[in-house]
């Protein structure tokens, strides 16, 4: 009787405790604009893999892809109020949230994509991500996303002149319309699922990105220049709610981080292969490529858009100086 009374016991406080874990459990919804295969898709799987691994099931990740979820804009408020609790973002679009950010969207801030990783590993980089995590949005783990370069529906772009009257989609950020009219062009900031269509129906000239969202969404097909000016070199994150992460222990919020490098590792390798092979796809395609032979007169032409960034955002002047000195 005691040792059937025993095993009762023993099987409610096992039962209890099952329960206590699956209460215990969280499941996180994360957000990607890139579609399957993409390297930043790979990346987040991996993540969701590597999280769920790393935290013995006490934190599981829902991926959603191909911006399924929301525009970038939206999936951005969407972490910010903690709908979204994990996410991958490109910088540009966080910028007009949060200021520090902004900065990597100044015109060749960055000398090579070598020179930006540098910047972000070190004091330029805790400094963008503490104001980042300041406006719920907390990056765990930087990507690559290439250079950015101009390409077109008209003609080979070598000198500031031949952007002058190209309407030219940009990203909704007041530092890239400043860019584009500096140039002498006409910025039309768009959703990035409605440039392929806009490209076709000539509703703009031009638009400007890496080599592989160029490949994967088509754009080559409907715009067969692409210049290499490499004018924007703007990370990712990988990022989190900041009320999220901070409500795990310090063990979990360790397993999350180390599961966010890895997957950032993972990133940049296939990121590196994929600019390969969008590149020979796209030339292969007959896209017309074109090196700038000199890009001082594109850089020249920046210092009004530096200045006036400066001028309403002076406390960032130390974050700009720290980032143009950092070797």
């Amino acid at each position: 009787m005691l040792d059937k009374l025993g095993r009762v016991v023993a099987g409610a406080a096992i039962a209890a405790a099952m329960s206590m874990g699956m209460a215990a459990a969280e499941e996180w919804k994360g957000w990607n604009i890139h579609v399957e295969g993409y390297p930043n898709t790979v990346a987040m799987d991996r993540f969701a893999e590597l999280v769920a691994d790393k935290t013995g099931g006490e934190i599981t990740v829902q991926m959603f892809h191909g911006g399924v979820l929301g525009s970038q804009s939206d999936a951005i408020e969407q972490l910010r109020l903690g709908a979204i609790q994990v996410a991958n973002f490109n910088l540009g679009p966080i910028g007009p949230i949060v200021p520090e950010a902004n900065v990597v969207s100044l015109p060749f801030i960055f000398k090579d994509v070598d020179h930006m990783f540098r910047v972000l590993d070190g004091e330029g980089g805790k400094m963008i991500a503490d104001g980042m995590a300041r406006r719920g949005i907390l990056p765990l783990a930087w990507f690559d996303a290439g250079a950015r370069s101009f390409y077109n529906t008209v003609k080979p772009i070598n000198t500031p002149e031949d952007v002058a009257g190209m309407k030219v989609r940009v990203m909704n950020n007041d530092l890239y319309s400043g860019m584009i009219e500096q140039l002498g062009g006409n910025p039309s900031p768009m959703a990035f699922g409605e440039v392929y269509q806009a490209l076709k129906t000539r509703v703009v000239d031009g638009a400007e990105n890496n080599w592989p969202s160029y490949e994967s969404t088509g754009h080559y097909e409907v715009a067969g220049y692409y210049s290499l000016s490499e004018h924007l070199i703007i990370p990712e994150c990988l990022c989190v709610n900041t009320d999220t992460f901070n409500a795990l222990d310090e063990t979990q919020q360790a397993a999350v981080r180390e599961a966010a490098l890895e997957a950032a590792a993972l990133q940049r390798e296939l990121w590196a292969k994929r600019e390969e092979e969008s590149r020979a796809k796209v030339e292969a395609a007959g896209v017309k490529v074109n090196e700038i032979a000199d890009k001082t007169p594109f850089q020249q032409a920046m210092a009004p858009v530096y200045e006036k960034f400066l001028q309403a955002n002076p406390d960032l002047r130390q974050l700009v100086e720290t980032i143009q000195n950092t070797e």
